[in-house]
């Protein structure tokens, strides 16, 4: 009897299914309307043991009395939880959020013993958030510790980080373009850009350092990288290009998740690629005259 009432009323969980990455239950419940009083719920007809069917209120009694539906707790304090959808054509959720605080401000003073804690898209937004932070600032420490080992120099794994905000502008520049939006997965997508990125200018610092060392001035040194190194360069990014250009496009269907992050990606890291082969170059030049006089003390 109380499972047949909670269906009728409150509905029940019968699945659940994904929709762009997100968890929508299914729940069955009586069309609205329908039991808009006790009596119509009273009158409504259950099947028995016997497969009879009889009236709920021959085999309740009803009682009116002030109740709550439920009684909830968070750490140990009594809970209320307010739930709402934005409507983006008219704001968003930080815009409403910083409304709704405003206004608790002015009457906080009234309510000492009530707290306001905000949940949903704003919280899991700047948890998201605060995890790319740490992640990504994570990735640079290990990628400078890797560079300075292989490199032995504390200077030059800065050159090749420069890539990275290169790469940063890219990523805007194309989600303009596209139109596609900045979001979590993007975001996710833009630190995984910043391992990629670096590839050119590690290529390009590599060469520039072994003709340095095999006694050619920094100059030619320079030229040299420049000049060899662009092939393999290209070669190397188109081939990453290739590989993600039918997800970012939404070849053979769209992704709203994924393509704008291969979106970030591609635009990243051709726009950091192009502008490596140039930035790089000029900036090992004015960053290499102590090198060369170490290495070459006649130079």
């Amino acid at each position: 009897i109380a499972r047949n009432i909670r269906i009728l009323v409150d509905g029940e969980i019968v699945r659940s299914v994904q929709d762009q990455g997100e968890t929508v239950d299914i729940r069955v419940v009586a069309a609205d309307g329908q039991f808009s009083s006790p009596s119509k719920l009273l009158a409504v007809q259950l099947p028995t043991v016997s497969g009879e069917m009889v009236s709920l209120s021959e085999l309740v009694d009803a009682e009116r009395v002030p109740a709550l539906a439920t009684i909830r707790h968070y750490n140990f304090r009594r809970t209320i939880t307010v739930e709402a959808d934005i409507n983006s054509e008219l704001t968003d959720t930080v815009s409403a959020n910083q409304a709704v605080i405003e206004a608790w401000t002015q009457l906080q003073s009234s309510y000492p013993n009530v707290n306001l804690d905000f949940s949903g898209e704003l919280d899991d937004i700047q948890e998201s958030l605060d995890s790319i932070g740490i992640l990504f600032l994570f990735g640079i420490g290990v990628m400078y510790l890797i560079l300075g080992t292989q490199f032995r120099s504390y200077g030059q794994p800065l050159l090749i980080l420069v890539t990275v905000p290169l790469a940063f502008t890219g990523v805007v520049l194309g989600l303009f373009v596209t139109g596609n939006p900045l979001s979590l997965y993007t975001l996710y997508g833009v630190v995984a850009l910043s391992g990629i990125a670096v590839n050119s200018a590690i290529v390009l610092i590599s060469a520039a350092n072994d003709r340095l060392t095999s006694g050619m001035s920094l100059k030619h040194a320079t030229l040299y990288a420049g000049r060899r190194r662009v092939v393999p360069v290209v070669i190397t990014v188109m081939t990453t290009i290739a590989g993600l250009f039918s997800l970012a496009a939404g070849l053979g269907g769209s992704s709203l998740i994924w393509g704008p992050v291969a979106t970030a990606i591609v635009w990243g890291l051709g726009f950091s690629s192009i502008l490596t082969l140039f930035v790089v170059p000029i900036l090992y030049y004015l960053t290499g005259k102590k090198r060369e006089r170490r290495l070459n003390p006649k130079a």
